[in-house]
């Protein structure tokens, strides 16, 4: 009896999870996430970092820094303490007040927000200037595009699982039974959908273990200023995962061996990692992160965090995710021709014009 293809849909989809929660891989990989973001959160605080570099100017700050845990640099006026830190080649300057405001007789100057490192190390807090202030801390900010881009790396990785399930039915001709009991396109949104909820299943293993491993870190506050970025997050990090599971599944339809699945996942494994580096090396560049909000493979990180830090506007995250949902229309329509062109072709690679030609 025919199946709908709902139906068909979600027996693949459910074979999928089955299979992958039955082998070792999958709980030894789980195991490495959840003992790798305890370590994150954990190590910091056991082993601590490098002092942070303030620059000093006249007797009365140096007297202040005497007895602080700072690397201080001696710089002779105000303007020169204000470009260093510009530059960011010092945390923060610590200089003469002159309005009276300050019991120790100094204030610090910083960039965008305040070094609470730096404060914490002197005896008495005192008033601090910011030369371009930011509405969210630069400290919580990268913290956020940290997490949202290591979340959407695991995401985009996790679709790689697709390609290796669809080239092992393959080499073991399992497809050739399967295609004639689902139709063809309902086995890749199978694939699709089953891992992507298994990949959703891991993220709330980690969010679950996630306040445990900040409490033990000392760390609990960070999970409150991550949380309402996670609004914008979710929809597009969901859009973005079907668009890479897509990719992943034909680049595994295009191989019959394993040991040849490297030669065609290439270019998938650049839209994954792409994003992911250039979002950590360009997210203090806004003229960059701006962009890179409105291009498909990236806007699942920069968007989010540009309207976590008050940097976008509701219309540009509707636009940008409105672009994203386009796009996955469009390589999923692309991408199915290409896996019923190439699904049932064995020998060797198969290249994308025989798929194209081939598909129905």
């Amino acid at each position: 009896m025919a199946r709908s293809f709902g139906s068909a849909t979600w027996l693949v989809a459910e074979r999928e999870i089955l299979t992958f929660l039955r082998t070792k891989g999958f709980w030894i990989g789980l195991g490495v996430l959840v003992l790798g973001l305890f370590a994150a959160a954990v190590l910091p605080s056991v082993f601590g970092g490098d002092r942070d570099s303030v620059a000093a100017v006249g007797p009365q700050a140096e007297r202040v820094l005497s007895r602080a845990d700072l690397d201080v640099r001696r710089v002779g006026n105000l303007d020169e303490a204000a470009e260093l830190v510009r530059s960011e080649e010092v945390e923060a300057a610590v200089v003469p007040d002159e309005s009276g405001r300050s019991a120790t007789g100094v204030r610090v100057v910083a960039l965008d927000d305040a070094p609470s490192d730096v404060i914490a190390e002197l005896a008495t807090a005192p008033p601090v200037d910011l030369l371009e202030p930011a509405e969210v801390d630069q400290g919580v900010r990268q913290l956020v595009i940290t997490v949202f881009a290591l979340v959407f790396l695991m995401f985009g990785m996790g679709g790689a699982a697709i390609a290796q399930s669809t080239v092992t039915e393959k080499q073991t001709r399992i497809v050739e039974i399967l295609v004639s009991t689902v139709p063809v396109r309902a086995l890749l949104a199978g694939k699709i959908v089953g891992h992507g909820l298994l990949t959703i299943g891991q993220v709330v293993v980690l969010a679950v273990a996630a306040p445990v491993a900040l409490s033990l870190g000392g760390q609990s506050e960070l999970l409150t200023l991550v949380a309402p970025a996670l609004g914008w997050f979710v929809p597009f990090l969901c859009v973005g995962f079907v668009l890479l599971a897509a990719m992943w599944a034909v680049a595994g339809s295009l191989v019959s061996r394993q040991e040849d699945l490297g030669s065609s996942m290439g270019l998938v494994m650049i839209m994954v990692m792409g994003p992911y580096f250039a979002v950590m090396f360009l997210f203090d560049n806004p003229a960059a992160l701006a962009v890179l909000s409105f291009v498909p493979f990236s806007s699942a990180i920069a968007m989010p965090v540009r309207m976590f830090a008050g940097e976008a506007q509701a219309w540009e995250a509707l636009l940008a995710l409105g672009v994203l949902v386009g796009t996955v229309v469009l390589i999923v329509l692309l991408a199915s021709r290409l896996y019923s062109g190439s699904l049932l072709l064995t020998g060797g690679k198969v290249s994308l014009s025989r798929a194209w030609t081939s598909g129905d």
